[in-house]
């Protein structure tokens, strides 16, 4: 399958460029393409994995026509047909990675919810046994599920990581009336979610979603949701097994990223085609897991 590194729809303005995807203006539309870019440690890798930015786009895709009970989201089409005029030229770099999506205003935060104890919330607990202002009980262990998912809001970066926010300070940014709705369809969402997959066979450990709000105030779930790049999923078998759950993120990434010699303040390394397969059958499965189709 050819990769696709940059997009570059030349006549097509701009709106925004992250790590993952290009996002163009048309207007009162944005259209989202999901390029085959694959970052670790707020570094791009120079190599692609070819075919991800299609996974991620269905799986976002997905998610969306399985939420919209829950709220409303951005998703419009993914029909390049049914795109505007201008875009039709480039079918062949849009079809299966892009989605026309109605544009909104983003609010500033990343609406995290989690189920389990693990990643930068293991770190805080062990800490101060609380995470992000929300005490925890004494005695867990890593990837322990809680008893109730936690929502622990992220101030949204560009640049480096995203940072860890209590609710109180959430309400600080953005109107808390809004902050409590915004905190409860973000649980709402999450328990949706992994029930889901628990029947599928896999463990949302924990998930980040955003939302925007529309000309006329509605609330609208944004970007992408549930996704290997914006949640945690794990392997039930091997989790309800006793053994330390595998993440369907890049996690092959970045282990051989943490044992090559590389120091992380360096441009990173080139990347083996051993471990872009490995990473991209990492993506393909998920799909599969979640979706119940091969991609």
């Amino acid at each position: 399958m050819k990769s696709l590194i940059e997009s570059n729809l030349t006549d097509i303005p701009l709106f925004k460029r992250g790590k993952v995807r290009e996002v163009y203006d048309l207007h009162d539309k944005l259209l989202m393409v999901a390029s085959d870019r694959i970052s670790a440690f707020d570094y791009i890798m120079r190599q692609p994995v070819p075919g991800k930015g299609i996974i991620l786009n269905q799986i976002a895709k997905f998610w969306f026509k399985q939420t919209e009970h829950i709220i409303p989201n951005h998703f419009i089409t993914d029909d390049v047909s049914n795109y505007p005029e201008v875009c039709h030229k480039y079918s062949d770099i849009l079809l299966g990675r892009s989605m026309l999506v109605q544009k909104t205003n983003p609010l500033p935060i990343e609406f995290v919810v989690r189920g389990y104890i693990t990643g930068s919330a293991w770190k805080e607990y062990q800490k101060q046994k609380s995470v992000c202002g929300i005490d925890l009980p004494d005695g867990l262990k890593e990837f322990d599920q809680l008893d109730i998912p936690i929502f622990t809001p992220a101030t949204k970066n560009d640049i480096g990581h995203d940072e860890n926010i209590t609710f109180e300070q959430m309400t600080k940014i953005i109107d808390a009336s809004l902050s409590i709705k915004l905190k409860n369809i973000s649980i709402q969402l999450y328990q949706f979610a992994h029930d889901f997959l628990w029947e599928k066979g896999l463990i949302l450990a924990d998930t980040k979603f955003e939302f925007g709000l529309s000309d006329n105030g509605e609330i609208m779930l944004i970007d992408e949701a549930l996704t290997p790049d914006s949640s945690r999923f794990w392997l039930k078998n091997d989790y309800l097994n006793g053994d330390n759950p595998i993440n369907f993120d890049k996690q092959v990434l970045r282990d051989y990223l943490l044992n090559c010699g590389w120091d992380r303040n360096s441009p990173p390394p080139d990347l083996p085609k051993e471990i872009l397969e490995k990473t991209l059958s990492r993506y393909q499965e998920a799909f599969l897991l979640i979706t119940g189709e091969k991609c």
